[in-house]
């Protein structure tokens, strides 16, 4: 997200989306009081302690209003921060510094909270094999944002999207007819580079999956004992994930049955946003 380019061409019009919802015509409360240009500086403070995700958004905000404003950071992506830490300073027209706030301040909230939720729950799992993931339950628009703070607080991402990866659920094995009618479909319509995952909820579909040759098979809502037998089932032939209500509360539960991954949508829907203000704004 460093990346420029990757800036551009992948973030920069869904962040103008996000200004023109707030800007309609034009921020009367900024224009009532600051009608010309003036120069200013303000803080950007860290409210409670966390993992910081967002910095380069934060920034690209302001950019986008007034690319002459400039930025003096005191932290970076990924690192754990205080309560009470000065994050960054910037400086240019009042303007663009009073009606980017929010804005601003919605990214870096939002992307911080799930980047410092995320990592409570990688440290649970971190005397283990097992590698916490994200799901699609994003919030939309926002998915490229909040898989990326998956990953500042050390999460891996599961498919970015529907065009991503091959998983097979329960209304696509319905439709198909079964496991082994789904999978079969599958291998035949994409490419040989995509994996194929399929949904399970049982220990008869387990087996039907392994036989099938699904390549990952991820176990929905079964209890912790049966998580253990399906990874015996499986013994190796399919990467095993498990998902269903997972969050930091119950993840305990699967430290220990073997599993390869945990999916937890919890970590983009659930987490709670980080507190984060600007402050101390004033003419220089």
């Amino acid at each position: 997200m460093n990346d420029s380019i990757t800036m551009k061409v992948n973030i920069d019009s869904l962040i103008m989306q996000a200004i023109q919802e707030d800007i309609t015509s034009e921020d009367i409360s900024t224009n009532a009081v600051m009608p010309e240009y003036q120069k200013g500086r303000v803080e950007l403070i860290c409210k409670q302690d966390g993992i910081i995700a967002g910095l380069p958004v934060f920034q690209r905000v302001f950019e986008l209003l007034d690319d002459t404003v400039e930025f003096e950071m005191h932290a970076k992506d990924g690192d754990a921060v205080k309560a009470g830490e000065r994050l960054a300073v910037l400086t240019g027209d009042i303007r663009a510094l009073l009606s980017g706030e929010r804005t601003a301040l919605n990214y870096l909230q939002r992307m911080s909270g799930i980047a410092t939720y995320t990592n409570s729950i990688v440290k649970l799992l971190a005397d283990g094999k097992t590698k916490l993931l994200d799901t699609r339950k994003t919030t939309p628009n926002m998915r490229v944002f909040e898989k990326y703070a998956v990953k500042v607080g050390g999460g891996s991402n599961h498919r970015f999207n529907l065009s991503d990866g091959v998983m097979l659920k329960d209304n696509h094995i319905g439709a198909a007819g079964s496991i082994t009618k789904a999978v079969q479909m599958a291998k035949e319509y994409v490419s040989f580079v995509h994996k194929i995952e399929v949904e399970v909820e049982n220990l008869d579909m387990v087996r039907e999956a392994v036989e099938a040759g699904a390549d990952i098979i991820m176990l929905d809502n079964m209890t912790p004992e049966q998580m253990k037998e399906a990874v015996r089932i499986i013994d190796g032939r399919a990467l095993t994930e498990c998902s269903g209500n997972v969050t930091k509360e119950n993840i305990k539960k699967i430290l220990d049955v073997g599993v390869d991954f945990v999916s937890s949508g919890a970590l983009t829907h659930s987490a709670p946003i980080m507190d984060i203000s600007m402050k101390n704004l004033h003419a220089i």
